[in-house]
């Protein structure tokens, strides 16, 4: 194969350009947050309050149909001002859906008959309540004054954050490129989980005192553990689940409890692995997996206590509906290998290749896709390459430079956010590399692919660039080895996601980048690397790395009779394609604006 240079592999993915995105770019907007961090999942209070007209209510008085918005409101915040005429349509929108509306005014110093004014001025129908002792506020842990807050008939709470990306701090759309609560009201009314459940509100902040905290023993099953496992959990872990074993019921739980206390307090689940985020510093990435320090607390309390109360079954959560096929939206292409590989039972296999006709007659931009084995349990990792019409097999990149597609232990898919796609060029072929790992009885896999395509040409185009280090030199009995390699950035770049891959020597691994001034910036630490579940660390926003500057990536690697997953402590490893070798490669996926990536 061909062994391209990480600088001439970078300036042909990019064309030679500089992809820098503008300070005021498309992708300005409220920031992503993990849920479990702003109480998403949990139950709200059914807290009472009084509207401006004086009916007395409590929340449940509003969720007799199938949901309730709680939009917080101001008739003096400047960017709330600018969202009258959204909730007025929102309210028309939500009675559709059997949704209710509540309007939420936080501040004291706003009065009654000013209000009423704003309401008149604006045709505010939904009921509006002005929370003169911020206690509404409170109960809601609302935020500022354009969050909305988005709860099931059971007072879930199932997103929290800004209604779209039209208005912020600074900015001012024409129109809205991201509908954040529309999209959480579709999963909603579909009995799905939102795949983006919470967001900064930028607006006006408030200033409310601190949460207090349940005691350990007030956490109950129904109300509270079940909510954590939803959000949590029950992906893998449900019936027809990848997990082995169900958390759908109080006996399935209770009979693992102590699996789920050993995991969770080992880290090991959620599967995440990047280190903590200091205190203090925003969280960078988009797709953080790990619990919140409250939904750990409780859950840990729950499953370390003697009695594991269950609390009131009136108190549980919905069910929610989780995909038996696809995980991605329904795929426009869904192409299968050309026949089933057979998988013996025992040994090892060599790397198998199979290629793909796309019959493509056009240029299609991939905004979603995702690798389905037929048979998981065999299937180590798969790198996808792309042909273009007319080359020959014989000139595929070295997969370790460069992919299109991947699957690997826990990533069996990408989705791109709005406004970026990878290219499929029309009459391209796929080329997918296979590595089976027999697992004790043959049988016949044949892996299917799906992609979704853009509706209209993306901004960004997503390309991938691999850093291996190919000579390793892994001494026999070494508990702590370590393996470097750096390689100089040609041009500019803006990095949108990480992948980390080592084999079952992997220990740690680590991205810097060393400026051009000398300081060192850690990119992604990994402290504990598990070669079961190979994630990606998407950025919120794209990660810019000079030109001039070093990527450097380090794996540390355990090759001592210690680690129980070492299938030879006493091999001097290099690198390999099987599992019994090694590999060091960090994964890089770069964005550049389509108008000058070709």
């Amino acid at each position: 194969m061909i062994r391209w240079s990480l600088a001439l592999c970078l300036a042909v993915l990019v064309g030679f350009v500089t992809p820098v995105f503008a300070a005021t770019s498309e992708l300005d907007g409220p920031s992503v947050l993990r849920g479990g961090d702003v109480g998403v999942g949990r139950q709200m209070p059914d807290a009472a309050f009084t509207t401006l007209y004086g009916q007395q209510m409590h929340l449940s008085d509003l969720l007799k149909g199938k949901g309730l918005v709680v939009a917080m409101t101001s008739i003096t915040c400047p960017v709330s001002k600018r969202y009258a005429a959204t909730l007025a349509r929102l309210h028309k929108e939500l009675a559709a859906k059997e949704i209710s509306l509540l309007l939420v005014n936080p501040f004291s110093s706003e009065n009654s008959e000013l209000v009423a004014a704003f309401i008149k001025e604006n045709a505010l129908t939904a009921p509006y309540v002005n929370d003169l002792d911020k206690s509404l506020a409170f109960a809601l842990r609302a935020s500022s004054t354009t969050e909305a807050l988005l709860l099931d008939p059971n007072r879930t709470l199932i997103y929290r954050g800004a209604i779209d990306d039209q208005y912020g701090l600074g900015y001012h759309l024409e129109a809205p490129r991201k509908q954040f609560l529309r999209d959480a009201i579709e999963a909603l009314l579909a009995g799905r989980l939102p795949l983006l459940n919470a967001t900064e509100a930028p607006g006006c902040e408030l200033d409310l005192p601190a949460e207090p905290r349940l005691a350990g023993a007030d956490v109950t099953y129904h109300r509270d553990i079940t909510r954590i496992l939803q959000q949590n959990c029950l992906r893998c872990h449900r019936e027809k689940g990848i997990a082995p074993f169900a958390f759908d019921d109080f006996e399935s739980v209770n009979e693992r409890a102590k699996t789920i206390r050993r995991v969770v307090e080992w880290g090991h689940m959620p599967p995440w692995f990047a280190a903590p985020v200091p205190e203090g510093q925003e969280n960078p990435w988009a797709n953080d997996r790990s619990l919140s320090a409250r939904d750990k607390a409780d859950l840990l309390a729950w499953v370390s206590s003697t009695d594991r109360p269950l609390g009131d079954p009136a108190d549980a959560p919905k069910n929610v509906q989780f995909p038996d096929d696809w995980s991605i939206a329904k795929p426009d292409l869904i192409l299968q290998l050309p026949k089933a590989f057979a998988i013996k039972a025992e040994g090892t296999m060599p790397y198998q290749v199979a290629v793909l006709e796309t019959g493509l007659t056009r240029d299609e931009w991939v905004t979603a896709y995702e690798i389905l084995p037929t048979q998981r349990d065999v299937v180590h990792h798969v790198i996808v390459q792309v042909l273009e019409k007319g080359a020959s097999v014989k000139k595929l990149g070295d997969a370790a430079a460069s992919f299109w597609a991947a699957y690997v232990p826990g990533n069996g898919g990408r989705m791109y956010p709005q406004g970026f796609a990878r290219r499929l060029p029309a009459g391209a072929r796929l080329v997918f590399q296979i590595h089976y790992t027999p697992n004790g009885h043959p049988v016949q896999e044949q892996m299917r692919i799906g992609l979704v395509f853009a509706k209209t040409p993306p901004q960004y185009e997503i390309k991938a660039v691999g850093i291996p280090k190919k000579n390793l030199n892994i001494p026999p009995g070494e508990a702590s080895h370590s393996e470097t390699t750096e390689k100089e950035v040609p041009l500019d770049l803006n990095v949108t996601s990480l992948m980390a891959h080592m084999h079952v020597r992997g220990k740690a691994f680590k991205y810097e980048v060393i400026h051009t001034d000398g300081h060192t910036e850690t990119l992604l630490d990994i402290p504990h690397y598990d070669f079961n579940w190979q994630l990606s660390y998407d950025y919120k926003q794209p990660k810019f790395v000079p030109k001039g500057s070093r990527i450097r990536v380090t794996g540390v690697f355990d090759n001592s009779a210690a680690n129980k997953a070492n299938p030879d402590p006493n091999k001097r490893v290099h690198w390999g394609e099987q599992t019994f070798d090694e590999m060091l490669i960090g994964y890089l996926e770069i964005a550049a604006s389509v108008q000058t990536s070709h």
